[in-house]
């Protein structure tokens, strides 16, 4: 068990890639709270997951929203929290860059990169009261070999590598570890809005030539690197950029 006892929060875990690692971190024996905007949702996957999870509703754009977040993960498993994934993201659809209108360019924004500045905020006081703490950031590969059609998605994303890398570097002498997680695209259910087309076979196979070992990243796959960085096995890993891409950004 890779994360006995560890206090994790993981957002945007009421589907995909989320839902996948709160359930691996459970397993590795874990505790999570399972944040969501959909907190149905939530309430769903950390039913599943059993007594060492709870839902919370939440916005990640909304800092009170974080915040309580913070207070309710502390307050249930014992007043610590060890783990941060920050994996709530969003996308525009994939389309001529001028075609973004500024409101779904905020909301683009909102989500993937600012959500980490309310968390960091949030978060990182009570880590330095720990003594330590890792917070995992869901960038993408689209940070680091960007395709066209989704320019503002892109460079929301080269701002969580960066970021990450740079809070990795300040947080450091508080042995606080933070690293980017970067999933080439994934079967979610964004997969239509990266793509920019209908998911068919051989709309699909165009996405998949670029990947070396052939196929979309998994759940699963994100799930078995956010175990790892998050565990002791990692111990003395900071501020890399953690591609999960089949080679896509080889």
């Amino acid at each position: 068990m890779r994360l006995k006892n560890k206090v994790a929060i993981v957002t945007g875990a009421a589907s995909g890639f989320g839902a996948e690692i709160a359930r691996q971190y459970v397993r590795e024996g874990g505790k999570v709270a399972v944040a969501d905007i959909n907190g149905e949702g939530a309430k769903t996957v950390a039913a599943e997951l059993g007594p060492n999870a709870i839902a919370v509703t939440c916005d990640v754009t909304r800092r009170a929203d974080i915040d309580a977040l913070v207070k309710a993960t502390a307050e249930a498993f014992g007043g610590r929290i060890d783990v941060v994934v920050n994996n709530a993201g969003w996308t525009h659809k994939n389309q001529p860059l001028l075609n973004v209108d500024e409101d779904t360019f905020d909301k683009v924004y909102a989500i993937n990169v600012k959500s980490i500045f309310h968390m960091v905020h949030a978060v990182v006081p009570l880590m330095r009261q720990q003594k330590s703490g890792v917070i995992l950031n869901v960038g993408s590969t689209a940070g680091m070999r960007p395709r066209p059609g989704l320019t503002w998605y892109n460079s929301s994303k080269g701002a969580v590598n960066l970021m990450s890398k740079s809070l990795a570097v300040e947080l450091g002498p508080d042995n606080i570890r933070v690293n980017a997680i970067c999933p080439v695209m994934g079967v979610t259910g964004l997969l239509e809005a990266f793509m920019g087309m209908p998911d068919t076979p051989d709309n699909r196979a165009k996405f998949l030539a670029t990947i070396p070992l052939g196929r979309l990243s998994t759940p699963l796959d994100i799930a078995k690197a956010a175990v790892f960085l998050a565990s002791d096995d990692a111990e003395f890993i900071t501020g890399v950029e953690f591609p999960v891409d089949g080679g896509r950004t080889v």
